[in-house]
């Protein structure tokens, strides 16, 4: 289920709410009481429930392949770089 964000325009209060894709958009502002709630254009957010693909294979632990070779990289990154190797850039 989708996470969207929401600003009045009127008194600027801003909230996250979770909705479907199928609901209305929410037009007043739990805040003020006025019409002027509306979304915002941010990063899209989500919530997984279930025990999908995501759970078994990229919910973290050491054994996935994508972790252990991440956290390689990360330790054989020279300490004297401007990240001290804390980054991904090496």
């Amino acid at each position: 289920m989708p996470i969207y964000e929401y600003r009045c325009s009127g008194c600027g209060h801003q909230k996250e709410v979770m909705q479907k894709m199928s609901d209305a958009p929410l037009t007043v502002c739990p805040a003020c009481n006025q019409a002027t709630f509306s979304k915002m254009l941010t990063a899209a957010g989500f919530q997984l429930k279930g025990s999908g693909w995501y759970a078994t294979d990229f919910k973290g632990g050491a054994s996935s392949t994508a972790a252990s070779s991440a956290s390689s990289t990360t330790e054989s990154a020279p300490a004297s770089t401007p990240c001290g190797g804390s980054c991904a850039c090496h």
